[in-house]
């Protein structure tokens, strides 16, 4: 990601921290990624990703105790990637952070990874991006909290703890990825993305006294 992002430099590159930067590692990831994919979570195994990585079980065993931990550090390295890809690098504080929101939600929606597991495996996903608190979801808090400092900072953002407003912003923003496909009849892609934009944007802006 470009240094003109800013904020979202520092905690983008935290999130990478997640993982080792091997050949191995990656290797297995992609491996994981594409047996998601192609299988959801629940028909993937170790084994089947050691296979695809070209590595021993052992070596995946290793780094990964079972299934669920090597999902959790995918995910992570795809939210990380979604948020280097759509973080803008211009306007104001609130401007930059809606547009992060907004844009990321969006790709994740598209995402094959996200919507084999949206389609195959809801309650994992649950589970490992919307119900636990992991570093998957302080990463976006911090994420979120660096953009409402500098909103704040430039006064397009309204006075509050930032990091509780930034919770509330992750809580806002998955329930419209979350159920995004049950509301497809009453709030298309680009009317979803539109009226999250007004929510966000409402939600942030200072009030005038």
């Amino acid at each position: 990601m470009s240094s003109s992002n800013g904020y979202y430099s520092p905690v983008v590159q935290a999130m990478s921290s997640t993982e080792s930067s091997s050949a191995v590692d990656r290797a297995i990831l992609d491996a994981a990624r594409a047996c998601v994919a192609e299988f959801g979570v629940r028909r993937t195994t170790l084994t089947e990703v050691a296979r695809r990585a070209g590595v021993s079980r052992p070596t995946v065993y290793r780094r990964w105790a079972d299934t669920g931990s090597l999902v959790a550090d995918l995910l992570v390295r795809e939210l990380r990637e979604i948020i280097a890809d759509t973080a803008p690098a211009t306007g104001t504080g609130r401007e930059r952070l809606v547009g992060a929101i907004v844009g990321g939600g969006s790709v994740m929606r598209r995402n094959p990874l996200f919507a084999k597991i949206f389609r195959a495996d809801t309650d994992i996903m649950l589970t490992y991006v919307f119900e636990r608190l992991g570093r998957n979801q302080r990463a976006l808090i911090e994420l979120f909290a660096a953009g409402i400092r500098e909103g704040q900072g430039d006064g397009s953002i309204r006075a509050g703890d930032p990091e509780q407003l930034a919770a509330m912003l992750l809580l806002i923003a998955q329930s419209a990825i979350q159920s995004a496909t049950a509301y497809a009849p009453v709030l298309d892609t680009d009317t979803l993305d539109t009226e999250l934009i007004r929510a966000l944007h409402g939600y942030l802006t200072p009030t005038t006294p």
